[in-house]
């Protein structure tokens, strides 16, 4: 028994299944399912009638998370599947569910995925720069991008994604140091962010120089605020009437996302994301219920530090579309 996976404390627990409510005869979507914590709260607040679909691209986190609901005696209510959350619609079809009752979001990285060095997440252990989420893909890799990218599109992905401000002096770093050998492991190019960075803003740093650039480059690999977008935008069609669904964010990106499509839903506005005046008739799809994030207590933050940053927003759906029919 591994007990590595029952010492696993998702963050925010207890507000989840507060906000959520399981219940019998409910169906719940965890699209990002990692070690699968939150799902087996949910099913053991529940012990008769719920269920569950979990979903992750990391056949690793799935095959943890489906080991880990087992011991616990809730296999039978669980369904796991290798699909990232953009395919929950085809996930939803392959076990015949054509609505939700509720629907959970992580987007933090699992501890498992940050203590593994050969996943490239992390600078605290030397590893290659690889960083997808999904390594039996054909995405472009961490060290791709540093090898391919010009300086100025590098300088906007870490600008951008990272909100560093040292974004122009660290993009010209790397280029001048990937044109004296190839950038392939994570303490490479933490160090040479790190000395890219003036030196007295290095030694008053809160965190390490690098953070913000990792996280950059993490963000662009797997295009995760893209496919977020897309996720929230579709997935009120699948709730049943006062079904919810509850989004956990770890940075101001992800959480800005998140915020602009519950507010989006709750005016009912089906216009392009990207277009600046409405020119629809509003049909309100969602029902804000948390009016600013809930996040973690002392007593959890101090548990656990990686939970520091989180934010949790939840919506309600106001009404079942036919659309997912």
């Amino acid at each position: 028994m591994n007990t590595g996976l029952i010492e696993h404390h998702p963050v925010l627990c207890q507000e989840v299944l507060d906000w959520l409510q399981p219940a019998p005869g409910k169906r719940m979507l965890d699209a990002t399912l990692g070690l699968g914590g939150h799902s087996l709260a949910l099913l053991q607040s529940c012990p008769q009638g719920l269920e569950v679909l979990g979903l992750d691209q990391d056949g690793q986190a799935l095959q943890r998370a489906a080991e880990r609901i087992e011991q616990a005696g809730c296999a039978d209510r669980f369904h796991a599947l290798q699909r990232p959350f953009t395919e929950f619609e085809a996930a939803l079809g392959q076990v015949g569910w054509d609505r939700l009752d509720g629907v959970l979001m992580d987007l933090g990285l699992s501890s498992l995925q940050l203590d593994d060095a050969e996943r490239g997440f992390s600078f605290v252990h030397n590893g290659p720069l690889d960083m997808r989420m999904d390594r039996e893909g054909n995405s472009r890799t961490a060290a791709d991008l540093i090898r391919t990218l010009p300086q100025d599109r590098l300088r906007r992905i870490i600008r951008e994604y990272g909100e560093e401000p040292m974004s122009g002096r660290i993009a010209r770093a790397i280029v001048e140091a990937r044109q004296a050998g190839r950038i392939e492991e994570t303490f490479q190019l933490a160090e040479i962010v790190s000395r890219a960075y003036p030196a007295k803003r290095r030694a008053t740093s809160r965190n390490h120089p690098a953070t913000k650039t990792f996280q950059a480059l993490r963000i662009a690999v797997n295009a995760e605020l893209e496919r977020l977008a897309d996720f929230l935008e579709s997935i009120p069609d699948f709730l049943a009437q006062a079904g919810r669904i509850a989004v956990i964010s770890f940075h101001s990106l992800e959480d800005r996302v998140v915020k602009q499509a519950f507010k989006r839903e709750a005016a009912g506005c089906s216009c392009p994301r990207d277009q600046a005046v409405c020119t629809c008739q509003p049909s309100p799809r969602l029902r804000i219920l948390t009016k600013k994030p809930l996040v973690p207590g002392d007593a959890e933050r101090s548990d656990n530090p990686r939970s520091r940053s989180a934010k949790l927003r939840v919506a309600e759906a106001l009404s079942w579309s036919t659309e997912a029919d």
